[in-house]
């Protein structure tokens, strides 16, 4: 019998402690930042890209080109792949999927290693009360911060933490509130958001 018991309590400290470490009943998950909403999109490749294709213990099925005009590559073994417009992981699966008839249990890797299309040579803007209004070419991971250091920072007639980025969307435009002053005075990244080509950040003037 007091086997039995040890054995039921032990059990129950354990549901307790699995109680404990669950969410409580009915809570929802926290709501997403708007840093992770505006999270920049995979990069998907363009025409002039440069991507290897890496074939798995296959070096000879493996091969470094530039995407063509019409978005396709050219990969020994299978011909034509669609590489425009879908992102490496995209490719490297139906390179995978086509070899597969060929390769017993292919494992494929794409890699861009030269960026050379519109997507990347897109500009982003920055104008307003900044030191060096500019516009710079657009580059995978750039944000808010990236932009302002490279117009040389804000002036002493700026109103940062009524700073906007605009974005178009569809046929319209999208606009974001961007704290620059607790960016720049506080270190808070909460608006430190990625960038997309196209995108325009404007720091207004402070009202006199």
């Amino acid at each position: 019998m007091r086997c039995a018991a040890r054995v039921f309590a032990l059990c129950a400290l354990f549901l307790l402690g699995l109680a404990g470490c669950a969410s409580p009943a009915g809570k929802p998950p926290p709501p997403a930042t708007a840093a992770d909403t505006l999270s920049a999109a995979p990069y998907r490749i363009g025409v002039d890209d440069v991507v290897q294709v890496s074939v798995w213990r296959n070096p000879e099925l493996s091969v470094t080109v530039p995407v063509r005009p019409d978005g396709m590559i050219s990969v020994p073994l299978v011909g034509d792949v669609q590489a425009g417009g879908h992102t490496p992981e995209e490719v490297a699966a139906a390179i995978q999927e086509k070899l597969s008839a060929y390769v017993r249990d292919p494992k494929v890797a794409v890699i861009l290693t030269e960026l050379r299309s519109h997507e990347f040579i897109s500009r982003v803007r920055i104008t307003g009360a900044v030191r060096n209004p500019t516009s710079l070419p657009y580059r995978q991971g750039m944000t808010v911060l990236d932009v302002v250091l490279a117009a040389g920072g804000i002036n002493q007639f700026a109103s940062p933490d009524q700073t906007m980025l605009y974005r178009k969307k569809g046929g319209g435009t999208e606009s974001f509130h961007i704290h620059l002053g607790r960016m720049l005075d506080r270190g808070d990244l909460s608006t430190n958001y990625t960038l997309q080509p196209g995108d325009v950040v404007t720091v207004p003037e402070r009202a006199f």
